[in-house]
C-alpha cells in the first residue's frame, strides 16, 4: 500500500447491491513462484469456514462453484463425516441454537478433548472463554448425572471434558484475543453481550449418549489400575502386622494351607491355641490373621476407600489375590483355603457375609472353587450332666428343642452360654481343632441363585427386593448346623437374615412402646432396680449390661441412657430418666454432655405413670442366656413413639416420626373412648417458641414448615429469639459468622456475600437470643426477601417416612399419627381387659387365702386341729382331708420392678400328692396370731378386700384407662408449671437486657435445675399399684361410666388439676424430684 492513486467513483447500475473484495498476492515479493498446496488448502478451508459461519444469509462460492454448506450444522457434519472415513463409526452429534448469537454442536471423542470455534467468523483454533463457557455447562451437567446414578464413579468435570468434541459459532461484542493471530478469545464471559444457557433437553440428550458408558469404562479401568497396586503375589514370605503365617504358605504345598480370619485378637488367641493342639506336621498348614472389626462393604465402596482400606490390602497380600483375576483353582494363591472364625452371634454372621461379599465382588470364580471358603463354628451352649457327659449346641433352636425334651430332668444338667469366642478356654480350643470335621463347614456354590442372594443382601440396587426379603422373614428361621455343606443362598436366607432383622430392630422402634431394644433394656433395669435413687450413668450402664444380656459396648449403652434423659428443646417431650448433671444442651444437639463418669441419673417419677406397674405381669418377657430380660415391648398408657418421636436407619428401611403433644394424644384417646372421631395432630416440641405450619397433604404423610422467631427492633436491628427445631445454636452462630462483614473463616477467607454488619449472642443453654445489626439498605433487602428465609430460620419436616414394628413384630408404614394412635388404642384397650382379669384373679386368690387362714385359726382355737407334738406328714394329710386349699409356695422373682410368682424348685416331700410347702402359708403363722382377735382382723380384711373385688368387677376397662390418663395429666400439669416458672425466672434474671433496641450486655441465666418432684410424691409410687381399689371408687356406675368423659383441651392448653392436692403434696420448686 506504499503507492496509491485517487479513487474512481462511478454510478452503480440498478440492481442488487453487493461488495467485491479481491486481492492478488505479490509472489515475487516473497520469493515465490506459486502458492504451496498447504496454503491453498488453508485458503479453501477459510472459504468453507465462512460458509459455515454465515449460513443461508450469504452465498459462498469457491472457484465458481457454490460451497455445499448452508448452515453451521452442515459445517460440523464435514468434520464428523471425515472421522467416519478414517474407519471409526460416525459419532452422534447434538445441535442447539441459542438466541441469535450462539450455535452449539456437541459430539464425542475417544478420550481427548477437541474444539472448533468461531468468534464473529474468526476461527479461534485454540478456543478461549467462549468455549469454556459452553463446555463447563455440559461437563457439570453430565458429571452430576453420572455421579448421581453411579455414586461410586467419582467422575470429575475434566474427566467428562476429555470425551467431548465441542463446536461453537458465536457473535461477541468487542472481542479481545491473546494475540494478533486471534487464536484464543480472552474476553470475560460477563462482557460477551449475550448469554448462551443450554437447555435442559439438550443437556439430557448429551448425558444419555455413549459418553456415560465411555466415562464408566474409563473409571473402571482407572479403578482396576489403582487397585492392582495393592495386589498380592505368591511368595513364601509377606510382611503383614499381626499375621501368624503358615510355614508352608506360598510354597509348593500352599494349596493345602488354610488361612483363619478371626473376629478380633481374642479370637486369634483361641485359634492359635487350637492350632497348637494339632500335630507338628499339621501346624505347618495353618495361618491366623485377626480382623479389626467389620469388613468394608466393597460393593458400594469408592476406589479411594478400597485403596486406603488396610484390612483389604492385607487380605490380598496374605492370600496372594490379584485384582479381577479369574480363578479356576487355587494354585496361584498362597493359601488354598480361607476359614472364617467369628462369634456365633448376629454380628459374627454379618462379618461372614461381608467377607463373602468381598470375594463375590472381585473374585466370584473363587467362590465356585470347592472347599476354598469354609467356616469354623463353636458351641453357643454347653450342657454338662452330673455324670460328666457334655453336650454342645451350635444354634439356639437346637438347644431349645433339646431343653424341651428334658421334662423333669433339667436339674441334672448345668448350662453354660458362650457369648463369643473369648468365652472358650485354650483347652476347649485345642479340643475344637482336634475334632475339626465337627466344627468345619464348607461353603458350596450351587448355581446363580447363590450370587443373586449375595447381591440381594449387599447391593444398593436391590433395596426394594431386600425389603421383600425381610418381609418374608419368619420367626424361628435358622441355619441347620448339622449340615456339612452350606449353600451361599442358605447362608444369606437363613443366617444373615437374622442379623438384618436384628439390625432393623435396633434402628426402628416398636409402635407399642416407642422404644428400641437398647432403650427397652434400660427401662427394664430401671424398673427392676426400682431406680429412684440416683447413680452414675457409667455405673448404671454396667448394671444394665449385666442384668439385661446386653452384648454391645457399654459406651453405646451410656449414650442411650443420656439420650433418654435429655430434655432440651428438640430432644424428648417427656424424658423417662432424669438428667442430674450436664446431659447436653441445644447448643450442639446434646453432644456437649459430660462424661458418663461424672453425671447421674434416675428414673423419672412420671415414667411409672406412663408404664403402670399393674401391667408388668401381663407382658411377654424374653429369655436370653437362661436369663429373663426385657419384654417384647412395654405397654404404656399412651403411644410414646408419638410423644418423643424417633429416627433411625436400618437394613432396608429408615424411619422419622416427629414429636407430638402428649395432651393432644390424651385428648384423642378420650375421643376414641367416647366413640368420637380423632382430631388431626400436628408436631409439637416441648419448650419450642416458634411455629409449625402444616403444608400440603400428600398421598402418604404431610409436610410441615418449622419457623424460628425473628423480630425487628428498629430500622437496623433484628432480634432472633428462636431457631427451628434441631437447628443447634452453635451451628447458627457459625452461619451468622459466615455472613458478617469482615469475618474471616478458618482458611482466612472473607465472606462472599456478607449482609450482616455485626451480631451478638445472648441467652443461655435453653434460650436463644441473637441481636443482629444490618445497614438500612440490607435491612430493606432482607425484608423484601423475607426475614425467615434470608436468615435461614425455616426448616421442613415430613411424615412420609413413618415406619415402625407393629405388635406382631412386622415392619409397617403408617401414613399419619392418627393411624398409629388408632392401632395402639385397640391393643391398649385389650390389655386393660387383661389387667382387670389378672387383678380380679389376684384379689380372689387373696380372699381364698384369708378364708383358709380364718378356718385354720378357728380350728386351732376350738381344738379341732392339733398342731403340737405331731408329725408334719400327718398334719399335711389332715389339712388336705379337711379341704384346706393347697397353695404352692412362690419364690419372689423380680421382673421389671414387679413381683413375679414362680414355684419354688426346692425339694419337698409329697404326702398323697400334696407337697409339704403347699401349706406353709398356714403353718408359718406365728403362734401368737392363732387367736380370736386375729380372726376378727382377718375377717375385717376379708370384707375390705371383698369390697374392692366388687368395685373392680363393676369397673370397665375404659374406666381403668381414664383413671390412668387423669393421673398422667396431673404430672403433665406439674411439668407445665415448672416450665412456666423456669421461663419466668429466666426472664426476671435477664431484666431489661432483651427489652431495648440496639446492643446491650445480657445477663446470663444460671443453669436450670432439672430435677423435679411428682405431684402427690408420697403416694405416687403406690398410685398404679392401687388402681384395683382406690383408683376405681369413682367408677361404680358400671359399663356406662366412660360415656360421660369429655375430650381434654388441645395443644398448649393448661387445665386445672383433676384432683385437689393436699398442701403437703403440692409441687415443689421443681415438680418431679424423688426424695
Amino acid at each position: 500500500m506504499g503507492g496509491k492513486s485517487e479513487p474512481m467513483i462511478t454510478k452503480c447500475k440498478e440492481g442488487e447491491n453487493w461488495t467485491k473484495v479481491t486481492f492478488k498476492p505479490d509472489l515475487a515479493k516473497f520469493s515465490m513462484s506459486h502458492l504451496e498446496e498447504d496454503v491453498v488448502a488453508l485458503m479453501k478451508k477459510r472459504v468453507v469456514d465462512m460458509a459455515g459461519c454465515l449460513g443461508k444469509t450469504v452465498k459462498v462460492e469457491l472457484n465458481g462453484s457454490r460451497v455445499p454448506v448452508k448452515s453451521f450444522q452442515d459445517y460440523v457434519n464435514l468434520y464428523l463425516n471425515s472421522a467416519s472415513q478414517l474407519g471409526s463409526e460416525r459419532p452422534k452429534s447434538f445441535y442447539e441454537k441459542v438466541g441469535e448469537r450462539w450455535e452449539v454442536c456437541v459430539s464425542l471423542t475417544e478420550g481427548q478433548f477437541q474444539q472448533v470455534s468461531f468468534v464473529n467468523s474468526i476461527a479461534t483454533i485454540k478456543g478461549g472463554t467462549h468455549v469454556d463457557y459452553v463446555t463447563n455447562q455440559i461437563t457439570n451437567y453430565v458429571m452430576n448425572a453420572v455421579n448421581k446414578k453411579h455414586k461410586n464413579s467419582n467422575i470429575k468435570a475434566h474427566n467428562v471434558k476429555n470425551y467431548l468434541w465441542v463446536f461453537v459459532n458465536c457473535l461477541i461484542d468487542n472481542p479481545a484475543f491473546d494475540s494478533q493471530t486471534k487464536e484464543t478469545l480472552t474476553l470475560r464471559q460477563s462482557s460477551f453481550g449475550s448469554k448462551c444457557e443450554l437447555s435442559e433437553d439438550f443437556l439430557k440428550k448429551v448425558a444419555k449418549s455413549e459418553i456415560v458408558d465411555n466415562l464408566l469404562s474409563w473409571a473402571k479401568f482407572k479403578e482396576n489400575k489403582e487397585l492392582k497396586k495393592t495386589d498380592g503375589t505368591k511368595t513364601a514370605k509377606v510382611n503383614v502386622p499381626k499375621l501368624e503365617d503358615a510355614n508352608e504358605a506360598g510354597g509348593r504345598y500352599s494349596e493345602k494351607c488354610t488361612l483363619i480370619l478371626t473376629e478380633g485378637d481374642s479370637a486369634k488367641a483361641l485359634a492359635i491355641a487350637g492350632v497348637a493342639g494339632l500335630s507338628q506336621m499339621e501346624r505347618n498348614f495353618y495361618g491366623v490373621f485377626p480382623l479389626r472389626g467389620k469388613l468394608l462393604n466393597v460393593r458400594e465402596a469408592t476406589t479411594k476407600q478400597l485403596k486406603e482400606n488396610k484390612e483389604i490390602e492385607c487380605i490380598k497380600k496374605i492370600l496372594g489375590l490379584q485384582h479381577d483375576k479369574q480363578y479356576s483353582n487355587v494354585k496361584s494363591l498362597r493359601y488354598g483355603h480361607l476359614m472364617i472364625m467369628t462369634d456365633q452371634d448376629h454380628d459374627g454372621s454379618h462379618i461372614k457375609g461381608l467377607l463373602i461379599n468381598f470375594l463375590h465382588s472381585f473374585w466370584p470364580s473363587l467362590l465356585k472353587v470347592p472347599s476354598f471358603l469354609v467356616e469354623f463354628i463353636t458351641p453357643i451352649v454347653k450342657a454338662t450332666h452330673r455324670n460328666g457327659t457334655v453336650l454342645s449346641f451350635y444354634s439356639m433352636p437346637e438347644y431349645e428343642s433339646w431343653k424341651g425334651s428334658l421334662a423333669g430332668n433339667a436339674n441334672s444338667w448345668s448350662i453354660k452360654y458362650y457369648k463369643g469366642l473369648g468365652t472358650s478356654t485354650s483347652k476347649e480350643g485345642k479340643a475344637y481343632f482336634q475334632s475339626l470335621d465337627k466344627h468345619k463347614k464348607d461353603f458350596i456354590w450351587m448355581d446363580e441363585q447363590d450370587g443373586d442372594a449375595i447381591e440381594l443382601a449387599f447391593s444398593k440396587k436391590k433395596i426394594e427386593a431386600r425389603k421383600n426379603w425381610l418381609r418374608q422373614y419368619e420367626p424361628g428361621t435358622h441355619l441347620d448346623q448339622k449340615q456339612k455343606l452350606i449353600k451361599y443362598s442358605d447362608f444369606i436366607n437363613k443366617e444373615l437374615i437374622l442379623f438384618s432383622m436384628a439390625d432393623l430392630q435396633r434402628s426402628i422402634p416398636s409402635m407399642v412402646d416407642g422404644l428400641k431394644p437398647g432403650q427397652r433394656k434400660i427401662l427394664f433395669c430401671s424398673f427392676k432396680r426400682n431406680f429412684v435413687k440416683e447413680a452414675k450413668v457409667s455405673q448404671f450402664s454396667g448394671y444394665v449390661s449385666e442384668h439385661s444380656a446386653y452384648h454391645h459396648g457399654e459406651q453405646s449403652l451410656a449414650s442411650t441412657i443420656i439420650g433418654m434423659a435429655q430434655d432440651f428443646v428438640g430432644s424428648n417431650n417427656i424424658n423417662l430418666l432424669l438428667p442430674n448433671g450436664q446431659f447436653g444442651t441445644r447448643s450442639v444437639g446434646g453432644k456437649d454432655h459430660a462424661s458418663s463418669r461424672y453425671i447421674y441419673t434416675q428414673l423419672s417419677p412420671i415414667t411409672r405413670f406412663l408404664f403402670p406397674k399393674d401391667d408388668d405381669g401381663l407382658l411377654d418377657y424374653l429369655d436370653e442366656d437362661g436369663q429373663t430380660i426385657e419384654p417384647n415391648w412395654y405397654m404404656p398408657i399412651i403411644p410414646m413413639v408419638l410423644v418423643n418421636g424417633c429416627e433411625g436407619i436400618g437394613t432396608g428401611w429408615s424411619t422419622f416420626i416427629p414429636n407430638y403433644n402428649p395432651r393432644d394424644v390424651v385428648a384423642n384417646i378420650r375421643r376414641l373412648l367416647n366413640g368420637e372421631m380423632m382430631e388431626p395432630m400436628n408436631p409439637w416440641y416441648r419448650g419450642f417458641k416458634g411455629t409449625i405450619e402444616k403444608g400440603a397433604s400428600k398421598e402418604a404423610g404431610c409436610s410441615y414448615t418449622v419457623n424460628g422467631v425473628i423480630n425487628e427492633v428498629n430500622e437496623t436491628t433484628l432480634r432472633i429469639t428462636e431457631l427451628p427445631v434441631r437447628r443447634w445454636t452453635d451451628d447458627y452462630r457459625a452461619f451468622l459468622n459466615s455472613v458478617t462483614e469482615g469475618n474471616r473463616d478458618e482458611n482466612g477467607n472473607l465472606p462472599k456475600d456478607p449482609f450482616v454488619k455485626d451480631f451478638r449472642k445472648y441467652g443461655d443453654d435453653a434460650a436463644v437470643v441473637f441481636e443482629v445489626q444490618l445497614s438500612e439498605e440490607n435491612m430493606m433487602a432482607a425484608k423484601q426477601e423475607g426475614l425467615l428465609k434470608k436468615f435461614k430460620l425455616t426448616t421442613s419436616i415430613s411424615t412420609s417416612n413413618m415406619h415402625l414394628f407393629d405388635s406382631a413384630g412386622v415392619i409397617k408404614k403408617y401414613d399419619n399419627p392418627e393411624q398409629i394412635l388408632e392401632e395402639f388404642f385397640h391393643l391398649r384397650l385389650e390389655y386393660y381387659e387383661k389387667r382387670k382379669k389378672v387383678l380380679l384373679e389376684n384379689l380372689e386368690f387373696e380372699l381364698l387365702k384369708l378364708e383358709n387362714k380364718v378356718r385354720f385359726i378357728l380350728g386351732v382355737v376350738r381344738g379341732e386341729i392339733i398342731v403340737n407334738n405331731r408329725k408334719r406328714a400327718d398334719l399335711f394329710l389332715e389339712l388336705h382331708q379337711k379341704g384346706f386349699t393347697p397353695i404352692p409356695k412362690k419364690s419372689k422373682a423380680v421382673v421389671a420392678g414387679a413381683t413375679d410368682d414362680k414355684e419354688e424348685a426346692e425339694d419337698s416331700p409329697d404326702v398323697s400328692g400334696v407337697r409339704a410347702s403347699d401349706y406353709d402359708y398356714l403353718l408359718s403363722m406365728a403362734i401368737g396370731t392363732l387367736t380370736l382377735e386375729k380372726v376378727q382382723q382377718l375377717c375385717a380384711d376379708h370384707d375390705k378386700l371383698n369390697g374392692e373385688v366388687d368395685i373392680l368387677r363393676k369397673t370397665t376397662p375404659t374406666a381403668l384407662w381414664v383413671k390412668d390418663l387423669e393421673a398422667l395429666e396431673m404430672q403433665l400439669d406439674a411439668l407445665d408449671k415448672y416450665d412456666a416458672e423456669a421461663e419466668e425466672a429466666r426472664r426476671k434474671l435477664k431484666g431489661d437486657a432483651d427489652g431495648g433496641a440496639g446492643f446491650k450486655v445480657s445477663k446470663q441465666a444460671p443453669k436450670n435445675p432439672r430435677k423435679y418432684k411428682a405431684i402427690n410424691e408420697e403416694v405416687s409410687v403406690e398410685t398404679m399399684r392401687k388402681s384395683s381399689s382406690s383408683a376405681m371408687e369413682k367408677d361404680q356406675q358400671g359399663e356406662n361410666a366412660a360415656e360421660v368423659v369429655k375430650p381434654k383441651g388441645r395443644a398448649g392448653s393448661r387445665k386445672a388439676p383433676a384432683k385437689k392436692v393436699h398442701p403437703k403434696h403440692s409441687p415443689a420448686t421443681h415438680p418431679h424430684k424423688q426424695n
